[in-house]
């Protein structure tokens, strides 16, 4: 453990982390999974960063632009699918214990699993609160069918994505929000002025070069953008935000940036070691939320 007084972070799983963790302690969740453990395994991370992609797409370029390796969610079959189904439900069935009343659960997924996610959550007792629908181009599908670019080249075989969604839970409430916002200091979201509410639609860059300069993660995501769910999730500025797959830090740079208490797990001891580094780097930009 490492951290300091706002923020105190993990190299641990974080299934096992949840089930130790004391109950009632946590006020809200920001985090980007790594959907059923697919993706980040240490053989598919190793071909990632030898360029032989496995689930990791990695196009040279995109009509004329380079581009980030992604995650090929297409390539997932019914037997991963059912994988990440229980993964959630599980994820979701340990945490909802640690969770206060009230607590909401932001996690950022992909328009061809966010059902998974959703089944696994609604499964443990989670209300579904919507999805924050983040606008962003990020170059993901619009590819030509593979090994034949040039014959048809007319044809995308799959949407490009310009929007990532993350789906929003929330542990239920005792009674009245406001009798909850009393008690437990959760229920709601926090506005973002008296005449302006949180919106669930948030127009997004990708992670500037300077960010990713900080933190090379794979899936960073910029400061402009996760400083805005992290202040929204604390209606009333009290409590601890957790991250459970936290990367690089993003989430846990978030909150300390914004004066906020928080936790962060992360299991990949490359990633935790770039995140004791990342995070107060990261905390310390001075970032346009528009």
């Amino acid at each position: 453990m490492t951290g300091n007084p706002l923020y105190r972070i993990y190299n641990a799983d974080a299934l096992k982390w949840l089930a130790e963790a004391e109950s009632n302690s946590v006020h809200a969740v920001v985090t980007d999974p790594p959907y059923g453990i697919v993706e980040y395994t240490q053989q598919e991370l190793d071909k990632r960063n030898n360029g032989r992609g496995g689930i990791w797409r990695i196009p040279r370029t995109y009509d004329g632009h380079r581009r980030q390796p992604t995650p090929r969610f297409t390539v997932l079959g019914p037997a991963d699918h059912e994988r990440i189904r229980r993964f959630f439900e599980l994820f979701a069935d340990r945490l909802r214990r640690v969770l206060v009343p009230g607590a909401h659960v932001f996690i950022a997924t992909n328009p061809l699993v966010s059902h998974l996610v959703s089944q696994g959550l609604v499964q443990a007792g989670f209300e579904k609160r919507g999805e924050i629908v983040r606008l962003v181009q990020t170059l993901r599908g619009g590819d030509r069918p593979k090994n034949a670019h040039s014959e048809f080249r007319e044809v995308s075989v799959i949407p490009r994505s310009c929007w990532e969604p993350w789906t929003l839970f929330r542990r239920p409430c005792e009674g009245r929000v406001q009798d909850n916002l009393r008690k437990w200091h959760t229920g709601g979201l926090r506005r973002r002025s008296d005449n302006e509410p949180f919106k669930d639609l948030i127009i997004s860059s990708p992670a500037r070069r300077e960010e990713r300069i900080i933190a090379p993660h794979p899936s960073l995501k910029p400061q402009a953008f996760v400083r805005q769910l992290v202040a929204a999730a604390l209606p009333l500025g009290k409590g601890v935000i957790l991250d459970p797959f936290m990367g690089s830090g993003s989430t846990i740079a978030a909150a300390e940036a914004l004066g906020l208490r928080s936790i962060g797990i992360e299991v990949n001891a490359e990633f935790f070691c770039m995140a004791q580094r990342a995070i107060p780097m990261l905390a310390a930009l001075t970032v346009n939320q528009e």
